[in-house]
């Protein structure tokens, strides 16, 4: 079967507290909530989610050397860095990032920054597991957590290229 074939006539639809939710390690705190991938898809060709960035804190800088990633901020106010240079990051930003674009999103306000992510192709929802905890909607935020050590292994097996360590 043809990957048009198993996509066609195929839909999902993801609410707020469907899918998989991880606890994401310091510096970024809060979540990340993978929605659209290709294991509830059926599409091999890119995967969706939001990623919640806590008061203070921020995605470190890093690359994809074989993905492009498309970002819109929905909630908060921050900075993102593309290539060591800074752009307000506000409700309605978009970026598009290609291959090796160095990138770092920096919540600057009071409240939580909420990003909508799209990365071709998938595997950053992978990513998000493999650092992460398991998280359940409601359940209170843990005592902030250390990436794992083996943490730029994990980025290299799925095309990262962590910038900053």
């Amino acid at each position: 079967m043809s990957g048009a074939d198993r996509i066609r006539g195929h839909a999902v639809v993801m609410q707020p507290d469907n899918g998989p939710s991880y606890w994401q390690p310091v510096p970024a705190g809060a979540h990340a909530d993978p929605k659209l991938y290709p294991e509830n898809t059926s599409f091999d060709g890119l995967s969706m989610g939001f990623q919640t960035i806590a008061p203070g804190g921020r995605v470190r800088e890093h690359s994809h050397g074989g993905q492009v990633e498309l970002q819109i901020c929905f909630r908060g106010r921050g900075r993102v860095r593309v290539d060591g240079k800074s752009h307000d990051l506000v409700p309605g930003t978009a970026c598009f990032l290609g291959y090796d674009v160095k990138h770092e999103i920096i919540n600057e306000g009071a409240e939580e920054l909420i990003m909508l992510w799209v990365v071709s192709p998938p595997g950053l929802e992978h990513f998000f597991e493999a650092i992460g905890r398991p998280r359940e909607a409601g359940a209170p935020v843990p005592p902030p957590f250390d990436r794992p050590p083996d943490v730029v292994a994990i980025e290299r097996r799925m095309g990262m290229n962590d910038t900053v360590r």
